[in-house]
């Protein structure tokens, strides 16, 4: 695959979402456009404009959104800057979470909830169906069955054509299994944090998508004398390009989404596509981040 200025992402690779849905794994994740505690208007909405913009122009395909963000938000600016939204562009989003303020999120599962939601996206995306709806949280209140279940008939009444978990672990995607398909899963995972692990060799072991939040949480190894840094300079690169080069080497199915409001520091993360670890780097740092 070749890559130019303007198609940093694509030396990424392509990943198949539930088979037959084609995204490039470097995505973009769209948490950073609101406000301060993912609350109100971006700081600057026509950056935030810019950047999903430029987003597209350098072959991301892959954004991830939310209800919540905002709430309501990052789903407007979306459409906003992209719609109507080019062929290969695949937007993924969830429901789940309610605001009651700047940092607040309280999990809602309620099926009747889930479906409004639902409902309310494809509206403010200006879709007739979404590509990836994600359960951003299980709400312990309500049966798993009936949570998924839900998201289960959207699909089948034509609503949403994948369903995604988020923050799970491996009993709880084997559950959620067990109701309905699940092409994807999105929890905290970084080279820094590695919580997730055993899900993620779920997922590898059974082609589903890892969605990994907060990719760039670095830590002590990015200072100065830390391994990330060392790696960094050998490869001319930044500490957080090197960590999303990890995350990419780690598995075939990690889909990293480092978001960001500037369009700079989108075009740096982006640019990690094109970085190659040898087999000794990417052993040292995952030794180091261990």
């Amino acid at each position: 695959m070749t890559t130019t200025s303007d198609n940093l992402a694509a030396a990424s690779g392509t990943f198949q979402l539930g088979g037959d849905l084609p995204v490039v794994r470097l995505g973009y994740g769209t948490m950073q456009l609101p406000g301060e505690g993912v609350w109100g208007p971006p700081k600057d909405h026509d950056e935030a404009i810019r950047v999903l913009r430029r987003a597209v122009e350098i072959g991301i395909t892959f954004f991830d959104t939310a209800d919540s963000y905002g709430p309501e938000t990052a789903e407007q600016l979306l459409k906003e800057a992209l719609h109507p939204y080019a062929d290969d562009v695949v937007i993924a989003t969830k429901a789940g979470l309610t605001r009651q303020g700047p940092g607040v999120w309280t999990p809602v599962g309620n099926p009747a909830y889930l479906r409004q939601q639902c409902e309310l996206s494809l509206r403010r995306l200006g879709l007739e169906r979404i590509d990836l709806f994600q359960l951003h949280r299980i709400d312990g209140a309500v049966p798993l069955e009936d949570q998924v279940g839900e998201l289960a008939k959207l699909r089948d009444e034509g609503k949403i054509r994948h369903i995604g978990l988020s923050e799970v672990d491996v009993d709880q995607l084997k559950a959620a299994q067990q109701v309905a398909p699940i092409v994807s899963v999105q929890n905290l995972y970084n080279l820094a944090d590695r919580s997730a692990e055993e899900l993620l060799d779920h997922c590898d072991a059974e082609g589903i998508g890892f969605i990994p939040w907060f990719p760039l949480a670095t830590g002590a190894l990015s200072k100065e004398d830390g391994p990330l840094a060392d790696a960094a300079r050998e490869h001319d690169a930044t500490p957080s390009q090197l960590a999303l080069a990890w995350l990419l080497r780690r598995s075939p199915v990690v889909l990293p989404i480092p978001g960001t409001s500037s369009v700079d520091h989108l075009e740096s993360n982006t640019a990690a596509a094109g970085i190659e670890l040898t087999d000794e780097e990417f052993d040292r740092l995952s030794a180091a981040g261990g």
